[in-house]
């Protein structure tokens, strides 16, 4: 059963046209506006029914919706229509009318009515009602792509199959609620295109603009559509984890690619690292689907290897999810509303305000949340003024918001910000966490009660990835806590000791260093956070000890590197002395070195040993001779590293090294491959070194005539071994397009408070 009584008239009209349109296989003009002449929508022609019976001439198609469930539909309800169906058959508009419902039709009703069309002049009667409807969205795949917000009006198990639904109730669980209040916008249907091209799409835009409800409508789809086994996941080596090479539909799902509040230099190193698996996964049939806030992506964009993956490049691929037109946000507001938890009569009492609410410059999805939710507006005077406040305010009124709850709330949600936004589910707390929840005045058994309380407005309880946790229920509620933290001074005392050191690095800067979101500590916590660095030997990433000896290694390095002060970083070098020592002779490749990264940065802020800085540079210097990695010629931040002889001096040894033996290292290059790599991303530091070399030498015509010839038997050997081809055969998702745009005289808030 679907709960169709709670669409509304607007959203019920655009179901039952979508229904003509697929169901019925017509061209259907819509009539939006109350001056339709008894029509919301028409067609002319034939309609070939599946009986065998075929009726033709002009088609009224009229919808008559009611909020009420379970109402029967009785003949005196549709009195006003039949002398509208008079006017019509007198203007020859009208042989056969057709009325949708999602009231309940009897037999007899329906013969009645039907006789009374008939002596009103219609050559013909349809009447299809909620019964019908219903089997027309169990039965059609097509039909709930047009119209995904059917996903969240009824029981899922009724529409997947088995499969599709035990994915669908693990991925999508948490968001049920949400899906019944979807608004099918412009975003969603380029998203939807870009995913049919590419098999890939990037979804940017600000926060709560309503990213991740988009890509829960592709994963829906997608597991509808074509059997998609959607897996929603966190991390970039996670996507290859869960990759099963054999399996040619799965949809992975990344929320905050590249960080939750602000930038995570770590998880774009990590995309950096697998871009050639990502483009095999592709390949193969399987799709991508990825968020990001804006100002998040525009920083990624400086470190993300663009050209080892263009999709990232790719207009089309990249959608900014912000851009809603006025009517979807009457829509969106409309949706949350109509289904929200605020009781009639405040619905009542908002609805003359709800027009300038929508039409408001600073209006996203996550305000239409807020105001359907009473948590939010138990203080909201409800006026033009304090409206519009509520609207253009919205960070410092969830940060009020946040500053009113009780102990143990502000505790609870210490947690969850604590463990970077996935508090693990049952809690179990570090020593460092519990002594945290004692100085904010609290306990684990009030947090948990706290938490349960908080559940459907500030926090939420999700699986993903085979993990429950909690969360926050929406990203902004973590910008909101961060300011708190920035604000109190004994409250980022508690924070930093409190917190899982690995978190912590990923969510605080020592010092203002420009990145945007982070919690940037004083000067005064500087030596706590060294305290905590110097016990950080293993990460929780890994499972084996070396490897988590390295992971941890690694965060710390990428750490120091990108989101600490040179103040920060001299007194962190002082306590650590073994420190530059490890940095100067780096592993191969130089592209995904953290040690290279940070003798780079402590070379720029005049923080690096000359006897480490000749090291390094003889290092990679080593590298590039031998054809291995030429990032010390590529690279003008690593290139700076170099002395002008020793930069002359490697140009040099490359000439009369690495040059008269450059198809060896082409063919040292080429063995390497492994038949599943994108063999060109295989052959990118071959040639790097060979632009690198031809830029050395700009007026050599000799090394440029030896450059092209290699750069033609690496296109040869390219195209000799051809990766893997699509091997996908689903159907594309295909979405309704908006219909011919219509004064709209009637307002979509009428029924708001019904």
């Amino acid at each position: 059963m679907f709960h169709l009584h709670s669409l509304g008239w607007h959203s019920f009209q655009q179901l039952c046209l979508s229904v003509s349109r697929e169901v019925l296989g017509q061209t259907v003009q819509s009539f939006l506006d109350t001056n339709d002449g008894g029509r919301d929508g028409a067609f002319s022609g034939t309609w070939s029914q599946q009986d065998g019976e075929s009726l033709s001439g002009q088609f009224v198609i009229q919808c008559k919706f009611t909020a009420r469930a379970g109402y029967a539909l009785t003949p005196s309800d549709l009195e006003d229509e039949l002398s509208k169906v008079r006017r019509l058959v007198n203007k020859s508009e009208c042989d056969v009318y057709i009325l949708m419902t999602n009231a309940g039709v009897s037999g007899a009703t329906e013969l009645k009515l039907k006789e009374k069309f008939k002596e009103a002049g219609a050559k013909d009667f349809r009447i299809f009602g909620v019964t019908w409807l219903e089997d027309q969205i169990r039965e059609s795949k097509h039909l709930r792509m047009m119209v995904p917000r059917v996903y969240g009006l009824g029981d899922l198990s009724q529409i997947l199959d088995e499969r599709a639904y035990a994915q669908a109730t693990a991925v999508l669980e948490s968001m049920r609620e949400d899906l019944a209040k979807v608004v099918l916008t412009e975003s969603y249907r380029k998203a939807a295109r870009a995913l049919n091209t590419h098999h890939f799409v990037l979804l940017v835009g600000e926060p709560a603009s309503g990213k991740t409800t988009i890509a829960s409508l592709l994963a829906m789809s997608s597991a509808d559509q074509w059997d998609a086994s959607v897996v929603k996941l966190t991390t970039p080596q996670s996507v290859v984890d869960r990759w099963n090479p054999h399996e040619k539909s799965q949809l992975f799902w990344i929320d905050d690619a590249f960080g939750v509040t602000q930038y995570e230099s770590g998880l774009v190193s990590g995309w950096n690292h697998i871009l050639n698996e990502v483009k095999t996964i592709l390949r193969q049939g399987n799709r991508v689907v990825m968020t990001s806030r804006d100002y998040i992506y525009n920083r990624a964009r400086q470190e993300l290897k663009e050209g080892a993956f263009p999709l990232f490049q790719e207009s089309q691929v990249v959608i900014d999810v912000h851009d809603l037109t006025v009517d979807e946000r009457r829509q969106i507001l409309y949706n949350h509303l109509k289904l929200g938890r605020q009781p009639r009569e405040f619905r009542a009492a908002v609805k003359p305000h709800l027009e300038s609410v929508a039409n408001h410059d600073r209006f996203i999805p996550e305000i239409a949340r807020r105001l359907a939710d009473p948590f939010f507006t138990k203080k909201l005077y409800l006026s033009e003024w304090s409206l519009a406040t509520f609207v253009d305010k919205r960070e410092q009124f969830l940060m009020d918001i946040c500053k009113e709850l009780d102990t143990d709330s502000k505790a609870a949600l210490a947690l969850i910000y604590m463990s970077n936004g996935r508090l693990s589910s049952p809690i179990s707390l570090a020593d460092t966490e519990d002594e945290a929840l004692r100085r904010l005045d609290s306990d684990l058994g009030a947090c948990t009660l706290a938490l349960e309380a908080l559940s459907g407005s500030l926090a939420v309880h999700v699986t993903s990835d085979g993990e429950s946790f909690w969360t926050f229920k929406h990203p902004t509620i973590g910008d909101a806590y961060s300011a708190m933290l920035r604000g109190n001074p004994e409250l980022l005392g508690i924070y930093v000791r409190g917190s899982d050191i690995e978190k912590l690095t990923r969510q605080i800067t020592c010092g203002d260093v420009g990145i945007e979101g982070a919690v940037v500590l004083p000067s005064s916590l500087f030596h706590l956070v060294i305290e905590r660095l110097a016990a950080y030997k293993t990460s929780s990433a890994y499972k084996t000890e070396w490897m988590s000896g390295w992971g941890a290694r690694r965060e710390l390095l990428g750490f120091l590197a990108r989101r600490c002060s040179k103040q920060f970083l001299e007194e962190y070098l002082a306590a650590d002395r073994k420190l530059i020592e490890s940095i100067a002779e780096p592993m191969l490749y130089l592209d995904f070195s953290v040690e290279v990264d940070l003798a780079i940065r402590l070379f720029k802020l005049g923080l690096l040993p000359e006897d480490a800085r000749r090291t390094l540079a003889e290092n990679v210097s080593k590298y590039a001779r031998d054809g291995d990695d030429a990032r010390a010629l590529s690279d003008p931040e690593l290139r700076s590293l170099l002395n002008d002889k020793e930069l002359s001096r490697l140009r040099e040894a490359v000439r009369t090294e690495a040059l008269p033996r450059i198809e060896e290292v082409r063919l040292k290059h080429q063995a390497g491959h492994d038949p599943e790599d994108d063999p060109e991303w295989h052959m990118s530091r071959f040639t790097q070194l060979l632009s690198a070399i031809e830029e050395a030498y700009p007026q050599s015509w000799r090394i440029r005539k030896i450059v092209k010839r290699e750069r033609i038997q690496v296109q040869e050997w390219i195209d000799k071994n051809p990766t893997e081809a699509n091997s996908s055969t689903s159907r594309d998702i295909t979405v309704d397009e908006p219909s011919a745009s219509h004064n709209v005289s009637r307002s979509i808030f009428d029924d708001v408070d019904e």
